[in-house]
Formats: structure tokens, C-alpha cells, sequence
């Protein structure tokens, strides 16, 4: 028989993955809105700097409503603010591993983030990592590399090392603000991240005069809906990462590469080969059995 308690811990369950899927969901639309973006004038340092600010003042206006405090203790403001350090700097790094390596071979180096994630949390042991999460992983990753239809081309040594840096930037992220969200209120530790990566990064952007807004009404349009989409992806998937923990919630985002290829072909009108189906296949098979496995 089944108890109350384990019921709602089932639920709390079920509402952390749907809101790691949710997030995914968020990051794929505001990749796919930024390339309009793009496409209009600006660039992806203009937009990664921005779309930091919505969920700065979404947060701030929630916690406001509830009464919450804004300011976190000494210790939680000065991890947080250094995760948004560690954000900002992931950030750059993805960003300048795409001039250096194919797009593809970039994003495929830069998904090894879950598995690393996990295999910080494992070390400090502040989560469980059970086998099955390793295969569930891996097999997802080979999906990713499938559904990216990786390209043969010149790759370069620093675009490889920015990317596995990218990684390892998101990693740590997860790892520590998954131990801090056992604890605490995810809303201002995110408001944290979140200000602290808007600074670091438009400081970079003015400092290397590259600010760019779009010249187009679609850029616009692109440049408005990858910040709020991305805003709305951040507060969901750490919400997620306070319940669930951080090695699901991590493993949860390879649905990213799914929708990103599907708002591909609905939105930008790309084709999917066979091959690249066969890889969305085997990360909905991941992701299915390794949820249903935990």
C-alpha cells in the first residue's frame, strides 16, 4: 500500500521532470528565436547578454509579490554570484568554441555537461549514480551526435577546449546550485546568477564594442522571444534542479536537441535526414527509460 507521503514525493517527482522538459522546451525556442536574431542585425553575444535580464526582472517581481527577500545570506549570496560568474563565463566560452569548431561538434562536446554533473555530485557524494543513469546518459549522447548529423571538417584544437571548458562551467553550476537548492529558496539564488551573468557578460560586450540590436522587425521579433523564452527556461529548470536533483534534471535536458530539431524543421524549415531521426529516437528512448528507472 502505498503512502501518503510517497505519493506526494511520486508527484513532486513527476512535477520536477515536467518542469526539466519544460525548460529544455524553453532553451531550444530561444536558440531557434535567436538565429531570427541573428539573421537581423545583432549577434550572439548582444543576445546572451540580454536575455539574461528577463529573468532578472521576472524574479524580482515574484519575489516581491510574495514577500520574499531579495538578499541572501553572506555565504548563499557569495556562492550564487560566483555560479553567475561561472555562467557567464560558459556562456563566452560556447560561444567562442562556434568560431573555432563545426556547430555541431561544438554542441555534441558541450552536451557532455550531464555526465560530468554526475560525476561531480558521485565525488562529493551528494547524489546517487546508479548504472543505469550512466547508460541512460551515454545513450542519449549517442542520440545527440545522430540527431546533429555530424559533419566531417577542420577542427580545431582551442574550439574543442572552449567547448569541454562550456561544459564543465555548466557542470559545476549544477552540481553546487543543486546542493544549494536542497536547502534554500531556488528564486533568489537564481536572481543572483542570473544579475551577475547579465553584468559579467555586457561589460564584455561593450568593453569589445560588439553590442548589436537587429535592424528588422523579425530580428526583433527573434531577439524579444529568445530572451523571454530563455528567462522562462532558466527559473523552470532550476526549480526542477531543487526538486529532482541535478543528475536527472541534467539527463532531462538532452530533450533539448529533440525539440531544437523539430522547431528546425517547423519553424526554419529544415529537413531531417534518417540518421538524425534515429538519434531523436534514441534520446526519447533515453530519456523515457532512465526517468521511468528512477
Amino acid at each position: 500500500m502505498v503512502s501518503a507521503t510517497q505519493t506526494r514525493s511520486q508527484s513532486r517527482a513527476w512535477l520536477g521532470s515536467a518542469l526539466a522538459l519544460a525548460a529544455a522546451a524553453g532553451y531550444a525556442l530561444a536558440n531557434t528565436s535567436a538565429t531570427l536574431a541573428y539573421a537581423g542585425g545583432s549577434n550572439a553575444l548582444t543576445v546572451a547578454g540580454t536575455r539574461f535580464l528577463v529573468p532578472t526582472i521576472a524574479l524580482v517581481i515574484w519575489l516581491r509579490l510574495d514577500g520574499a527577500p531579495l538578499v541572501l545570506p553572506g555565504r548563499d549570496g557569495l556562492i550564487a554570484a560566483s555560479l553567475g560568474v561561472v555562467t557567464a563565463f560558459y556562456t563566452w566560452a560556447l560561444l567562442n568554441s562556434l568560431n573555432a569548431i563545426p556547430l555541431a561538434v561544438a554542441v555534441l562536446i558541450f552536451y557532455l555537461f550531464p555526465l560530468i554533473a554526475a560525476a561531480i555530485v558521485a565525488i562529493f557524494g551528494w547524489d546517487k549514480f546508479s548504472w543505469k543513469t550512466g547508460a541512460g546518459l551515454l545513450l542519449a549522447l549517442c542520440g545527440v551526435a545522430l540527431a546533429l548529423d555530424i559533419q566531417s571538417g577542420q577542427i580545431g584544437a582551442i574550439g574543442v577546449i572552449l567547448a569541454f571548458l562550456a561544459a564543465c562551467g555548466l557542470a559545476v553550476v549544477i552540481a553546487v546550485s543543486g546542493r544549494l537548492f536542497a536547502r534554500s529558496d531556488a528564486r533568489p539564488l537564481t536572481l543572483y546568477m542570473a544579475v551577475v551573468a547579465a553584468i559579467v557578460l555586457l561589460v564584455l560586450c561593450a568593453a569589445s564594442g560588439d553590442f548589436a540590436l537587429p535592424q528588422t522587425n523579425s530580428g526583433w521579433i527573434g531577439f524579444f522571444a529568445a530572451a523571454i523564452a530563455y528567462g522562462f527556461a532558466m527559473i523552470a529548470f532550476f526549480f526542477a534542479l531543487s526538486i529532482i536533483g541535478p543528475v536527472r534534471a541534467s539527463l532531462l535536458s538532452y530533450a533539448e536537441a529533440v525539440i531544437s530539431a523539430w522547431l528546425g524543421v517547423a519553424v526554419l524549415g529544415q529537413a531531417l535526414t534518417l540518421t538524425q531521426l534515429a538519434g531523436i529516437a534514441l534520446v526519447i528512448i533515453a530519456l523515457v527509460a532512465t526517468t521511468l528507472a528512477r
